[in-house]
């Protein structure tokens, strides 16, 4: 590959770049959770598909980006919840009916919420950043899509959340029983790091919004639990299938178009959104570390990133659990208009997690499949016109649209524009 008009590709310097900003002190304070808080939230089952125990959505993403992964070794969530989050922001999460329930991914989102405003009130990390090099702009530009540290970071902070949830569907295969055991119970056991070191942050990113877990656990003597040996070889056998798929788009495009590595990417952005571009340009038989969980040497000791954020968002995530007050509330439709003709009103919605082309595509297959015709979908504004025939219809095609893991809102949110929902990837893998 032609690597001259590039930024430089280095994952290990650009993991060291994250540790010397963080090492002097991620949070640059001692966060303490003193307030309850009450969330209410809408609930649905979902709908597998005859004769499986995976929904439509499920099945797809799993013939699509997941092989060599079978259907049984995947766990699907028994229902979807929906609710708004203490910061104004709509989220879709997923529990098992014989498991924690929906207290765990309302939790982690609050979590996800305390640790990013700790990020944001921290100057002296903020003036770190602001302090870095041309040298280590360049590796973080050339290693990483979000390329901002403190996006990063809050990315990172999200992967941890959504890693806590996702594996709370296998809460049955454990021995705990309420969410703060079961959160400490996973960071004794080392799932965070298993999920750093052997998933690829796409495959956690989608299988967590449609509700799915490749993953099986078996209890050890000690009490902890560890991914079985058929789980650990199907995760790598994705993992490489992955990374191939990466380079030979990458391979077609710069030896058989002879195009540079920059044009590569810009040309096939959408296939490579799917798979990480990261990995297309990961020199080859090369296996990726994530950038979080390589170790340094600084400050005259041994430091790795994870561990800091892990052990404080089981903390934080510890303290919540015990203070949140969650309450279900109906979704019904009014039975005496559900059915009479939509309004012009009644098509406009806004998709606060709709942050590329392949969501927009996801977004109008859906409505299409359902013979709703999409006028315009406009993703700077997350704005989506479509003809819906009815309110019951509009009802449907939402649930639909929440089958994919997007957040469908009547209302353009006032947090649109940050694009940080909690269910859905943006384009960074670390």
């Amino acid at each position: 590959m032609k690597m001259d008009d590039t930024p430089r590709y280095d994952r290990r310097a650009a993991s060291r770049v994250l540790a010397g900003l963080t090492e002097p002190g991620l949070f640059a304070t001692p966060i303490a959770v003193t307030s309850s808080r009450h969330i209410e939230y809408t609930c649905a089952a979902l709908r597998p598909e005859p004769n499986s125990h995976l929904t439509y959505s499920q099945r797809l993403y799993l013939q699509n980006f997941m092989r060599p992964c079978r259907p049984h070794q995947v766990t699907s969530a028994t229902h979807r919840i929906a609710w708004t989050d203490s910061d104004g922001i709509p989220n879709t999460g997923h529990f098992r009916a014989d498991g924690l329930g929906p207290l765990v991914p309302i939790a982690m989102r609050e979590t996800v919420l305390v640790l990013w405003h700790a990020l944001a009130a921290n100057s002296a990390l903020a003036q770190r950043v602001d302090g870095l090099g041309p040298r280590e702009r360049t590796v973080l530009d050339g290693t990483t899509t979000d390329h901002d540290p403190i996006e990063i970071l809050r990315v990172g902070i999200e992967a941890a959340g959504r890693a806590l949830a996702q594996h709370a569907l296998l809460a049955r295969q454990t021995q705990y029983r309420s969410a703060a055991e079961f959160a400490r119970g996973i960071h004794d056991s080392g799932i965070f790091a298993s999920v750093a070191t052997r998933w690829y942050w796409e495959l956690q990113a989608s299988t967590y919004r449609r509700g799915m877990i490749p993953v099986t656990l078996a209890t050890q003597p000690d009490g902890t639990v560890r991914y079985t040996a058929d789980t650990v070889a199907t995760l790598r056998a994705m993992k490489d299938a992955t990374i191939e798929d990466a380079h030979t788009v990458m391979r077609r495009a710069t030896r058989v178009e002879g195009l540079s590595v920059a044009a590569a990417i810009a040309k096939y952005h959408d296939d490579l959104d799917l798979i990480s571009r990261q990995y297309a340009l990961l020199p080859s038989n090369t296996r990726p570390a994530c950038l979080a969980a390589m170790p340094h040497h600084l400050g005259g000791g041994h430091y790795t990133l994870l561990p800091v954020v892990v052990d404080q968002f089981v903390a934080i995530f510890g303290q919540l659990a015990e203070r949140i007050r969650i309450t279900e509330v109906s979704a019904d439709l009014d039975e005496l208009t559900a059915d009479a003709s939509a309004t012009a009103e009644d098509q406009i919605f806004y998709v606060p997690d709709m942050s590329c082309q392949h969501c927009v595509r996801t977004i109008t297959g859906v409505l299409e499949t359902m013979g709703i015709k999409v006028v315009e979908i406009d993703l700077p504004s997350k704005r989506v016109v479509a003809e819906f025939r009815s309110p019951r219809n509009r009802a449907r095609a939402f649930e639909s649209i929440r089958d994919g893991g997007y957040n469908p809102v009547a209302e353009k949110p006032a947090h649109a524009a940050l694009d940080s929902s909690g269910s859905q990837p943006r384009e960074t893998a670390v």
